[in-house]
This record gives C-alpha cells, structure tokens and sequence, in this order.
C-alpha cells in the first residue's frame, strides 16, 4: 500500500490504531495553573510532572500509554481567550449583526477549546454567544463521545460530527471560521524518491511478506493525489529535495549517478498529499470559510529523510523515539512538521482556483440589471489590486458597496500570535517569564 494509507492505517484503524487505543491527551481536568504563584518555568514543570504522575506508571511488558500535552491544555483558559478574541474580532468586523459567527473545529481532543472559547464568548459578547453555531469534525469515537458529554450540558450551540474531515461532503455557504489546533501534524504523508539517472519521481510502497517483516519497494508515481501534489509544487517553484546543483547540471548529475557504489535514488522525501486534501475540501465545501491553523513547523528527533517526521513509543515511563516509518502498527506516534511558507503558497494557490465540479450557471432569461459590482468586472472602479488580498468574490462587499477581497492568509510564530491576541499577565511567572510565549517555539500558526 502507499505509505499514506499505511501511516493512516497505523494511526486511525479503529481496532488496533495508535489513537484509538495508546494515545491519550492529557487534561489537568479542573486545574488551572496559577501562574503568578511559581516562581519560575522550572517550578512550572514540576507542576506539569505532578499532573502528568496522576496518570500512574506503565506496564514493566509492552508499550506506556502515550500521553501528549497541548498548549490549550496547559495554558487554559488563557490560551483558548487568546483564539477566541482573534476569531471575535474578524466576526464582529466583518459580519456582524447580518451573519451568525460559525465555527468549524477539527479534531478537538478533549474539547477544552471549545469550552474555553465559548465562555468567554457567553461572559464577554452574549449578543455573539447568541448567534455562535459551534461545529466538531471529529474522527475518534471516544472522543466524540467525551465532547458531547463535557460541551453539550453546557453550550447547545455546539454540535459534534462524528466524520473525518476528509470524508466532508457538505458545503457550508455562510461565513465560517475553520480551527485546526494540533491536527495535520498527525496527517498521512507520502514518501517520494527521484531517480538519479533521469530525475523521474518514484512514489513508494510498503509491503509485507510471509513472516511479517515490513519493507519498502519503489515504482513509478500513478497515484493521483501524489501527481497531482508534484504538479502544484513545480506551478509554485518549490524545488523538489534533489540538490540544487544535480538538478541544473546534467553533465554533473550523470558523473555523481555514475560513481562507484553511488546511491541510484535521491533521499526519501516525505510530502503533505492529506493536507493538499485539506486545502480541497475548505475550498469546495466552505468556500467562504478563514483558517485559523497551528501546528509545528520543526521536529526533534525525526527519521532521515526530507520533511520526514518522528516515530516514537513510550516505554517504562520514557519516551523512545525510533529511526525507521516501518514499526508495529498501532503502538508508535507518527507525527510530521509542517513548512508553513509552503503551505501558505499552496493555500492561497488553491483557494484561487474554482471549486470542483463548479460551472457557472447560463441564467434562464437575460440579466438587464444586476445589483453586483462584480458584474462591471472586479477592477472596472479601479486597475489596482492590493497583493496581500485575494480576489473579490461575488456577492461580498466592502461597506462602501464595493468588491472586496479576502485579506491573505499570514504566517506567525507562536511568540507573534500569541503577544498580538493574548493577555500576557495573566501567565507570567514570578521571575517574569512567560511560559505560553516561551514554550512551544517550533510551533506556527497560519491566519
């Protein structure tokens, strides 16, 4: 099978699947940190260590439970205020009072988020908390079963979709925010290698034989969603892991592919096909929807290869990280960064193009008058088109009546986003450090 599916099959099959039956998220339950009472980020990790000990030991035979922390977890509610207001502020400028603040949320883990977004919305913006409509996709049915259990007594508003994301298949035309906290780190990836003599990409294959060893296999790319990902890469000049100098000289290319005991295929190369998924399915199914997505953009310990992620276990109370993608299935996290400059040309690339399956209509009876701008062409007032806004769409105007643009999505570090949409005082420490700031620096977000 393609590494995609195995990875998926890894992580997801609801029988043996690494987060239907290890991982476990970890939840300081009804703590919150009082933060102004440590004294500094040491004592905030022992903090930390007290709370993750209430889990108890692992087993002496087989693997630990694997249990991960998240910033929402750890900084709560201060982290999720920091989303909601960024999420409130584009609502109430754009929207309302005419539309109602519509919110997607993928994967919501224990669904402290959601908690913590909505109320600050109820104690700070009832009118708004009165028109929220809170939407959970949600693949685990565990956890479907916990955030309808922890949200729904309290929210109504919230409803909890027992589906993946890639599985969508209804379309949302009203305004909506789209939250991704944590998630397409766990996405399936393919692993592509080139052909040295001609540069031909070669899509890989996990295969098993009789005695149940796992090894990998090479052929040429037939897969659709792997050539369809290659062929966005070259449209936006990302250069494939081959280097820069192989690939401009052949005379170069044809000496190092002939050198003795010289490898015949480039490094692996993990790419992000589940996450060009993604970008697909916001497009065609919420075509007016803001994304608002976090995730790592680096790895400490990955496997060798391009882009590649980490593969680890937990094992007698220590997390063991492992050097190869082929383990036991079900046992190890499989988890990838992410190039978020990448991902924004991607993103910003697809959402320029129509949705599929979208013709226009041929009206019935010809149009004498219309009351949309865009009818006159998009720059008929002006030639001018700002850089960092998309183009108009139809029906979406500017308070002077005019077509109006999208402003592009942006890339921020956690420190960024966080300083602009965060009260910092309500996490400093006695010595003056902010963990929420100083923690979890290989992380990014993307709004």
């Amino acid at each position: 099978m393609l590494v995609r599916d195995w990875i998926e099959d890894s992580l997801y099959n609801p029988n043996y699947g690494y987060f239907p039956k290890q991982a476990v998220i970890f939840d300081t339950q009804n703590i919150t940190f009082d933060f102004g009472r440590l004294r500094n980020s040491v004592e905030f990790q022992v903090e930390i260590g007290r709370q993750y000990a209430k889990y108890g030991a692992d087993q002496l035979q087989g693997p630990g439970r694997q249990i991960w922390h998240t910033p929402t977890e750890l900084f709560k509610p201060w982290y999720g205020i920091a989303l909601a207001k960024c999420l409130v502020s584009e609502y109430l400028l754009k929207y309302f009072p005419y539309q109602d603040f519509v919110i997607y949320e993928i994967g919501a883990g224990n669904g402290t988020l959601a908690m913590n977004i909505l109320d600050y919305l109820r104690s700070n913006h009832p009118e708004v908390y009165d028109r929220t409509r809170y939407h959970i996709i949600e693949i685990s049915e565990s956890l479907v079963k916990l955030q309808k259990k922890k949200l729904t007594p309290f929210h109504p508003c919230v409803k909890v979709i027992h589906k993946s994301i890639f599985r969508w298949d209804k379309k949302e035309p009203s305004p909506c925010f789209v939250v991704a906290m944590e998630v397409i780190d766990n996405f399936a990836h393919d692993m592509i290698r080139y052909d040295l003599r001609t540069l031909q990409p070669l899509q890989a294959l996990v295969t098993i034989d009789d005695r149940g060893d796992f090894d990998m296999i090479y052929a040429p790319v037939t897969d659709p969603l792997i050539s369809s990902f290659l062929k966005l890469r070259t449209q936006l000049a990302h250069p494939p892991a081959i280097p820069r100098l192989l690939r401009a000289s052949p005379a170069l290319l044809k000496a190092f592919s002939n050198l003795p005991f010289g490898p015949n295929l480039s490094q692996a190369e993990y790419i992000p096909t589940r996450l060009l998924s993604l970008l697909r399915t916001l497009r065609n199914h919420f075509p007016r929807h803001r994304l608002l997505l976090s995730d790592f953009s680096s790895v400490p310990d990955a496997i060798s290869g391009y882009n590649a992620p980490v593969v680890q276990t937990r094992f007698q109370n220590t997390t063991v990280p492992v050097t190869t993608l082929l383990v036991a299935q079900g046992f190890f996290d499989i988890f990838f960064p992410t190039d978020f400059t990448r991902l924004r040309d991607m993103y910003e690339h697809i959402l320029a193009e129509p949705a599929s399956g979208d013709l226009p209509e041929a009206p019935s009876t010809p149009r004498l008058a219309t009351s949309s701008p865009l009818a006159l062409g998009s720059d008929y007032f002006s030639s001018y088109h700002p850089s960092n806004r998309r183009k108009p769409v139809d029906g979406v105007t500017s308070a002077s009546g005019l077509p109006v643009g999208e402003r592009k999505s942006s890339v921020f570090t956690h420190a960024q986003f966080l300083s602009t949409c965060a009260d910092l005082q309500n996490t400093r420490l006695k010595s003056g450090e902010n963990p929420m700031l100083e923690f979890y620096q290989n992380v990014k977000f993307l709004f």
